[in-house]
């Protein structure tokens, strides 16, 4: 099959490029700063902050990478 089509490659085949990661995504506030959150074993382990606030970037606590127990 051959696919004529100026769109790329990633914008056709998206279920292939942008797979999940077994861990669920959620959006949820942590100390007041909206940040998305990936749940895995009694843990939350934080993705992205999702604020507008530059001083909530500067937060160790809520810095990407941080885990959070349940």
């Amino acid at each position: 099959m051959i696919l004529h089509t100026i769109l790329p490659p990633e914008a056709i085949f998206q279920e292939y490029y942008f797979q999940q990661t077994p861990g669920q995504e959620l959006v949820m506030s942590y100390q007041g700063i909206p940040v998305i959150v990936e749940v895995g074993n009694n843990e939350l382990t934080i993705k992205q902050i999702l604020s507008t606030d530059p001083q909530h970037f500067l937060n160790e606590e809520v810095a990407p990478g941080t885990k959070i127990t349940i």
